[in-house]
């Protein structure tokens, strides 16, 4: 990269000019305001602003696109291990409901074997209370016949005493 510009018959490079010899004022530095003066001491040429926009981009845009290109790896990687991770946690979710529903069926076996524990007990309790009924039927059948055994008895020794009291005779 060179700047064109006029060059010296001695050979030495041609001072830009807004360089300062010594001795001579600075601009901007009176008593003035510091940016009187600034504009018309700086003279750039075009081509040399371009030149070195040129230059400054050649220099840092190989870096730059392979910044760009290693941050839309790393975007891609993220995006990569972000839906990895959603499945997991999937699985891990659908592991934990398993887990869950895996303890019902023990909670329903549990309460299933209560339930088959309680009907042999009832079917167990039907049956002293249908042999209760019947030996209460035939206590009570029992009884009745006791009963009428001893109301027949003492008919029969109300009748026999009747019959072994005392008539009087009847007169004709």
């Amino acid at each position: 990269m060179s700047v064109p510009g006029p060059s010296s018959p001695d050979g030495a490079l041609p001072r830009p000019p807004y360089c300062l010899e010594a001795g001579e004022p600075t601009p901007g530095l009176s008593d003035t305001s510091p940016d009187e003066g600034l504009i018309e001491d700086l003279t750039i040429e075009d081509k040399a602003v371009e030149q070195l926009a040129e230059g400054l981009l050649s220099h840092y845009l190989p870096d730059l696109q392979r910044s760009k290109q290693a941050l839309q790896e790393l975007t891609q990687n993220q995006v990569v291990l972000l839906d990895t991770l959603e499945q997991e946690i999937s699985k891990f979710k659908e592991c934990h409901s398993m887990l869950d529903i895996n303890a019902l069926f023990a909670e329903a076996k549990h309460y299933h074997a209560k339930l088959v524990n309680i009907r042999k007990e009832m079917l167990m309790l039907h049956e002293k209370t249908s042999k209760l009924k019947k030996r209460a039927l035939k206590l009570q059948q029992k009884r009745q016949k006791e009963e009428l055994e001893r109301e027949q008895q003492r008919e029969k020794e109300f009748e026999r005493e009747k019959q072994l009291t005392a008539r009087p005779a009847k007169r004709t």
